[in-house]
This record gives C-alpha cells, sequence and structure tokens, in this order.
C-alpha cells in the first residue's frame, strides 16, 4: 500500500508538469520615423464607361436519344383441368310384346296381285 500511494504521487506530478506550457512573449516593434499623410489632392477625372460585351451564342441542341426495344412476350398460361365425365342414364322399360297374327286357312293358295303404277 505505501508503494502505491507514492506511485500515484509521482504520476500525478509528471502529468502536472508535462501540461505546463510557457508562454512566448514578442517584444512590440518600435516605429521611428513615421511619415504623417498631409491634405487630400484634387479629385481625378471620371473614366469612361466600357463598352457592353455582345451575348454568347446559344450552344447546339442535343440529339434525341434512342427508343428502348420492345419487351418480349410474357408466357402463355397453363391449360385448365378437364371437366368430369356426365353420368349415364338409367337404362329405359321395355316395351310389351305385340298380339300373334291369325292362322290361315289350311288348304287355300293366295291370291296374285298386280302393282299398276300411277301416272301422277
Amino acid at each position: 500500500m505505501k508503494y502505491s500511494i507514492i506511485f500515484s504521487a509521482v504520476v500525478v506530478a509528471l502529468s502536472l508538469s508535462a501540461c505546463d506550457r510557457p508562454t512566448v512573449v514578442t517584444p512590440a516593434a518600435v516605429v521611428t520615423n513615421v511619415p504623417v499623410p498631409g491634405p487630400a489632392g484634387a479629385t481625378g477625372a471620371t473614366g469612361s464607361t466600357g463598352s457592353t460585351g455582345s451575348a454568347g451564342s446559344t450552344g447546339a441542341t442535343g440529339s434525341t436519344g434512342y427508343t428502348g426495344s420492345t419487351g418480349s412476350t410474357g408466357s402463355t398460361g397453363a391449360t385448365g383441368a378437364t371437366g368430369s365425365t356426365g353420368y349415364t342414364g338409367s337404362t329405359g322399360a321395355t316395351g310389351a310384346t305385340g298380339d300373334t297374327g291369325a292362322t290361315g286357312q289350311r288348304g287355300k293358295t293366295g291370291d296374285t296381285i298386280v302393282v299398276v303404277p300411277s301416272s301422277k
């Protein structure tokens, strides 16, 4: 503990002495035989007015920029899903059987029929 107090005191003394900077004193300049100004002289003649300069020429117009290229065509959309198949209809009812025709007579032959076309 004795050494730490002594060491701290030495460090503080050195740091404070390092901050002390001497001020520089510059002696004032001695002026001798300073001329005293006399009365002002007469005012000189007014000078001529300068000419007005011509306006500068207008710069050239810049060229028109290039037109950008056309964008690419978008991709085709996806194909829609196929619709579902409809239901099969039910089968209709079976019709009734027709009457049986009359039986012909035995031993008789049929008549001959002649078809004559019409003239209409």
